[in-house]
């Protein structure tokens, strides 16, 4: 079952949000606190917010930005301000879609199912997990036993390719070819220098002997 967090301060548009929703197998949610709103919404653990633009304290824009800074959470926004200004901010500030009101309901339903679709399709490759470790790829994390800390875009790379072939070994030139990808130059020493690099963050976090060299073969992880 889909949990989908309501983000609207009109009662009436709100309750028959949740019973229509509700009626299609959705658990909603919702909090009247919107001084507070953003972590509320943060800390929902939803599988998707719906938003309106016209709100107490601070408006959806800024909400939808300040949400979409630390979570990769999927956001319609739901709104009666229709201009084409209006879905244009939204989307720049990461919006998945953009409803106007009023609404057709089978309209919404078919959007809301039609995100949710498109972000679990996505959401099997933005995490990797070996034996306890986690590699968030959508936060460039690391996080173990309620510890995290963050990667550059070459080390989450690099960390990503070990532990999606972990126990095998992968090539230095593999692993280079994969760097590539990031538009800078890389030689054998930046590879060195990345390798030790996310080798003294994993330790930092608890994690040891997690990546090992096989000479002149190249590295796993166990």
């Amino acid at each position: 079952m889909s949990k989908i967090f309501i983000i609207e301060d009109d009662v009436k548009i709100r309750d028959e949000l949740v019973v229509l929703l509700g009626r299609y197998g959705y658990e909603c949610s919702y909090s009247e606190d919107f001084k507070n709103i953003i972590d509320v919404a943060i800390n929902a653990d939803s599988d998707l917010i719906l938003l309106d633009i016209n709100l107490p304290y601070f408006d959806g824009y800024h909400l939808c930005k300040e949400i979409r800074n630390v979570s990769n959470v999927p956001i319609i926004v739901v709104t009666s301000r229709d201009t084409d200004l209006d879905e244009l901010m939204s989307m720049n500030l990461g919006a998945d879609d953009f409803v106007t009101k009023p609404y057709n309901s089978q309209i919404l339903l078919a959007r809301i199912n039609s995100v949710l679709s498109r972000y679990k399709g996505q959401n099997i490759l933005e995490k990797v997990e070996h034996n306890g470790v986690m590699l968030d790829i959508s936060k460039s994390k690391i996080l173990f036993e309620g510890k995290e800390i963050e990667l550059t875009k070459n080390e989450l790379r690099i960390l990503n390719l070990l532990m999606k072939q972990s126990g095998r070994i992968v090539s230095r030139n593999d692993i280079m070819n994969e760097l590539w990808q990031s538009d800078q130059f890389v030689d054998d020493n930046t590879l060195t220098v990345n390798i030790t690099r996310i080798r003294e963050k994993l330790k930092s976090i608890g994690i040891e002997k997690f990546i090992l060299t096989k000479r002149g073969q190249g590295y796993f992880v166990v």
